[in-house]
């Protein structure tokens, strides 16, 4: 039998999240869940580097509000490991909504609409392996 292949994630506690205290529970949860941090670093991103994050969304018009969002504050930008930890902390995140995310997920129990747009939802998490891959390689140049 073949042991599982472990993967990376990357994982960022938004500036609202940070701002608010809640590095600590998203950290507790992530851990809880037995996924193994592997680096860990605050930073109030520049624009060059959410540019380069968000390239998909260059155009689209939540782009500007995204960028100065994630621009206004300290993120906590965290390296996952695990078997299908890409898959397992979207799931554990919630919704990107936080309206509509479920009760026990990050994004249930710790967002709410606050009236500026989804994009404060607490945390970001890779939507797969290849875009783990590029966003570690933005964030964490020396693991690529």
């Amino acid at each position: 039998m073949t042991e599982p292949t472990s993967e990376r994630t990357l994982i960022l506690v938004k500036p609202d999240g940070v701002q608010r205290g809640l590095c600590g529970e998203v950290l507790r949860r992530v851990e809880a869940k037995g996924y193994t941090m592997v680096a860990v670093r605050l930073l109030i991103p520049n624009r060059d580097l959410l540019a380069q994050h968000y390239a998909e969304h260059v155009g689209k018009g939540f782009y500007e509000s995204l960028v100065g969002f994630m621009s206004s504050g300290p993120v906590l930008a965290v390296v996952a490991e695990g078997v299908r930890v890409v898959e397992g902390f979207r799931s554990l995140a919630g919704a990107t909504d936080p309206t509509a995310a479920a009760p026990g997920t990050i994004r249930g129990d710790l967002a709410r609409d606050w009236g500026n747009g989804p994009q404060e939802n607490v945390v970001h998490g890779s939507d797969s392996p290849a875009s783990a891959a590029r966003e570690i390689a933005l964030w964490f140049p020396e693991l690529a």
